[in-house]
């Protein structure tokens, strides 16, 4: 079966910094996996942003990937960003461990996340359900604390 891999190094403000890594066989799920350091214990947005462009740090990364222009959602909603990968949770010492599998990531094909980037944010993502006006597109998940371009990994 074909494995493509795929990571990104996060850098950021305050010294959070991580590496996150894509693994896809076939056309199955993509896995995530890795570690964030540095952040304030609690929950943080995650997301897959729709550009790889970091030319004014984490800003340039554009808006969440939204191939199927859908509302904000949790990562187990019908109606969700493709990129909307819901939290990380980082424990007291500030170190989020991610593993997590979706469906909406593909590492190849027209609605790949090469060449994206992931951002991890300041605050929790209220999964599109707090009532906030940014509820619906952002999740309301603040500030972009760090952030990485989605490059290909090993052979293809």
């Amino acid at each position: 079966m074909d494995t493509k891999s795929a990571v990104a190094v996060l850098t950021g403000t305050e010294g959070v910094s991580g590496v996150i890594r894509f693994t896809q066989s076939g056309d199955g799920p993509t896995a995530v996996t890795g570690t964030v350091t540095g952040l304030r214990p609690g929950l943080h947005g995650f997301h897959v942003h729709a550009f790889g462009d970091t030319t004014n740090g984490c800003m340039s990364t554009g808006p969440h990937f939204n191939p199927y222009n859908m509302e904000h959602g949790g990562p187990k909603d019908e109606i969700r960003h493709a990129g909307d990968l819901g939290n990380l949770r980082a424990n007291s010492d500030g170190i989020a461990e991610v593993a997590i599998q979706d469906n909406q990531i593909p590492l190849s094909g027209s609605n790949s996340i090469l060449g994206r980037a992931v951002v991890v944010h300041t605050d929790p993502d209220d999964l599109g359900k707090g009532g906030h006006e940014l509820s619906k597109s952002t999740g309301n998940a603040g500030g972009r604390i760090a952030c990485g371009v989605i490059g290909r990994q090993g052979e293809d």
